[in-house]
């Protein structure tokens, strides 16, 4: 069973996305790891959503697949190998600027190593009632806390700049 949830949040600024035929120009993942009702996040440092906090993760280099891409980045953002990285849903995003960003969200509870700073991220773990969604991507607050507890998920969102302007969540199962 599943259950959706939509909305336009700026009726001003009506939909201009035809999910049925959006392709991505971006394929990326985000990491989320997850120990005792603690997550692992980010002060960003670098690329899309410097300044904001967020899962480590990244950009699919060629041939990648979204987990091996998903390995890596952490590794390379925080010096960490996640444990067993179980997929957990998939964001879709339109810019209005045009980029279209296909991101894969993967969720592992424990890794090997211990997390560092590096030149692209600065970790720090948070309570899960105490995730600063006020300084994350707006989209975050809708599917993170549902991901954290175990829930599958779908979304579409639709941004201009940092702007949420559309969503929608389909939660799996």
């Amino acid at each position: 069973m599943s259950e959706s949830e939509s909305r336009i949040l700026n009726p001003d600024s009506s939909p201009t996305v035809d999910w049925d035929t959006w392709e991505p120009n971006m394929r990326a993942n985000l990491v989320f790891i997850v120990c005792d009702r603690r997550v692992l996040l980010i002060h960003k440092k670098t690329g899309i959503g410097a300044g904001k906090i967020n899962g480590p993760g990244g950009k699919l280099e060629d041939g990648e697949s979204a987990l091996e891409a998903a390995i890596r980045e952490v590794e390379e953002e925080l010096h960490i190998t996640p444990h067993q990285p179980e997929q957990m849903g998939v964001l879709r995003f339109a810019f209005r600027d045009g980029l279209h960003l296909h991101c894969t969200v993967f969720r592992s509870s424990g890794f090997d190593g211990e997390p560092a700073e590096t030149r692209e991220a600065k970790p720090e773990w948070f309570d899960f009632d105490a995730i600063p969604y006020d300084r994350m991507w707006a989209d975050d607050v809708h599917w993170l806390p549902g991901m954290l507890e175990g829930r599958r998920f779908e979304a579409w969102f639709e941004f201009d700049d940092d702007s949420m302007l559309t969503h929608r969540i389909e939660w799996i199962g």
